[in-house]
């Protein structure tokens, strides 16, 4: 419902990018043009974008397993393709205001979108749509529990949230994983026992 009523928003290419891929907010805001390949559907995340003392500045990725590249889907990327026109249209009409850090989500004038400014106006528009309250990171744990909950395997949700280690995906999701111990159990036993009917 949120990724609908924000269709048009000049930012709606960054909600869905964080809704399907489980990115971390300054991982999108520091992601350049240069580390996207839409036709293969690939993001390199690269750098980030933090605050520090109360401005956005060009970070590094939060651990080693940061630096990684994403998948993305289709619609994803077809949402991204929209926005990098309407952005080309912000930077013609621009022309010499256009600060130029080949950033794929930036203010209108190409600068550095303010980490805590693009929380704060998700929250707004979250208000706006009469939308129960939810924070701009439940989209990376949605994103995460949706794929544990659909059989995506942990190592391959660690390596797209940039973990540093499975067990820290384990541990955060465990209300998830624990709910797929008894699919588990049905499934080998299936395995196990085969066609045969278990009295």
């Amino acid at each position: 419902m949120f990724l609908e009523g924000v269709r048009g928003d000049r930012l709606v290419a960054a909600y869905f990018l964080l809704a399907t891929t489980g990115m971390r907010r300054g991982e999108a805001l520091g992601l350049r043009w240069a580390d996207v390949d839409l036709d293969e559907g690939r993001a390199a995340i690269q750098q980030t974008v933090i605050a520090v003392n109360h401005r956005p500045v060009i970070g590094t990725p939060k651990t080693a397993k940061g630096r990684r590249t994403i998948h993305l889907d289709t619609a994803t990327v077809a949402v991204l393709r929209e926005h990098r026109k309407g952005q080309a249209a912000e930077r013609l009409q621009m022309g010499a205001g256009w600060t130029d850090h080949g950033l794929v989500f930036s203010r209108v004038d190409g600068t550095l979108l303010h980490p805590e400014r693009f929380s704060r106006s998700f929250g707004d528009r979250v208000r706006q749509l009469g939308l129960p309250k939810i924070r701009l990171h439940d989209l990376r744990h949605g994103w995460a529990t949706m794929a544990l909950g659909a059989g995506v395997h942990p190592k391959v949700v660690q390596e797209r949230l940039g973990h540093a280690n499975i067990g820290i995906t384990l541990d955060v999701y465990s209300h998830v994983t624990a709910g797929l111990h008894d699919d588990a159990a049905e499934k080998v036993a299936d395995l196990v026992f085969g066609p045969l009917a278990i009295c």
